[in-house]
């Protein structure tokens, strides 16, 4: 079992950014700056403005795979990894064992809580008219993180929502990464316990990608913002388990998803998980790959021999 398993190992290698029209930038344009809401702010309004992304064109890990690729054109060296994939598909995997609930994000919350640069580059008024700004979830800003489960390293890509402060001068310092959620006030046990579950894939989605803290907006039943709560990460699975009703266990998450990596990456020389450019899928059924079209993937050399390595890696987002 891996009993330090809750130590979290991500570090940022490279990011990508999705501008206001989703189009792919190799830079930071799109990173925000954390700056906390006005309490009370309504977390309904907007939303016969809102400006939602259309999904419908899948951009599978085409993003994902050019900025690594890029990378290894900038360095030289090979991104070594067993896994790629995005964060989503890492958290479903990890939140197997207690998966009963399913959470929905708020981008009202995102936006009133968020800052085009850092505080002190910011006019007043920018930050008192946040919640007169119309809602999207087109631009994102994508980091690429290096990380492991058990015996399996990753290479996970996902979106993080702020920055506490700014980015280290040092590449290799952690970075203060904020992530931000919604929630209902809960107003009974059972509301406890549902906000409890919620906090399941909170964990996860942050541990995977190293973001140290979640900051979490309680809503009325109104959608009215009434209250900010900070968590440390780290302590999400401590708090559960000594205060909480115990509904889930990170120990448990973390050991499930390491033997099923370790599994895959025994049976597979490299797994790719998710459909890419490259048109490659990973069958976690026969284990094994199937070339579509090899001529694609004439561009995707960089990545396509990351299984030639010592102990191989993986990716995840």
């Amino acid at each position: 079992m891996y009993t330090n398993g809750l130590d979290m190992k991500s570090k940022e290698i490279a990011c990508f950014s999705y501008d206001d029209t989703h189009h792919f930038h190799l830079d930071e344009r799109s990173l925000r700056y954390y700056y906390p809401p006005r309490i009370g702010a309504n977390l309904s309004e907007g939303f016969d403005t809102f400006q939602q992304l259309d999904d419908a064109a899948d951009d599978h890990l085409d993003s994902l795979l050019k900025t690594i690729i890029n990378l290894e054109r900038r360095t030289g060296a090979k991104c070594q990894a067993n896994i790629i994939t995005w964060r989503g598909m890492m958290t479903k995997i990890m939140a197997t064992p207690f998966d009963t609930f399913n959470g929905v994000q708020c981008y009202k919350f995102e936006t009133i809580s968020l800052l085009p640069a850092p505080w002190a580059e910011t006019s007043r008024d920018y930050i008192e008219s946040r919640e007169d700004l119309t809602v999207s979830n087109s631009a994102q800003y994508c980091s690429v993180v290096k990380t492991g489960i058990g015996e399996s390293k990753l290479i996970l890509g996902g979106e993080v929502d702020a920055l506490w402060d700014t980015k280290p001068p040092d590449p290799s310092s952690p970075i203060n990464w904020v992530e931000l959620k919604t929630a209902a006030t809960p107003l009974s046990d059972r509301d406890i316990l549902k906000y409890e579950r919620k906090l399941l894939k909170f964990w996860i989605q942050s541990f995977l990608l190293g973001v140290p803290k979640i900051i979490v907006g309680f809503r009325s039943k109104e959608g009215v913002l009434q209250s900010l709560e900070e968590l440390e990460t780290a302590q999400i699975p401590r708090l559960v388990k000594a205060k909480g009703k115990g509904s889930w266990d990170g120990n448990v998450c973390i050991n499930f998803t390491a033997v099923f990596l370790d599994c895959m990456v025994t049976s597979c020389d490299f797994i790719v998980l998710g459909w890419g450019a490259c048109g490659v899928l990973c069958s976690l059924v026969t284990n094994a790959y199937w070339e579509l079209d090899r001529a694609k993937c004439d561009d995707y050399r960089g990545w396509w021999d990351l299984a030639d390595t010592e102990e191989g890696e993986g990716a995840g987002g």
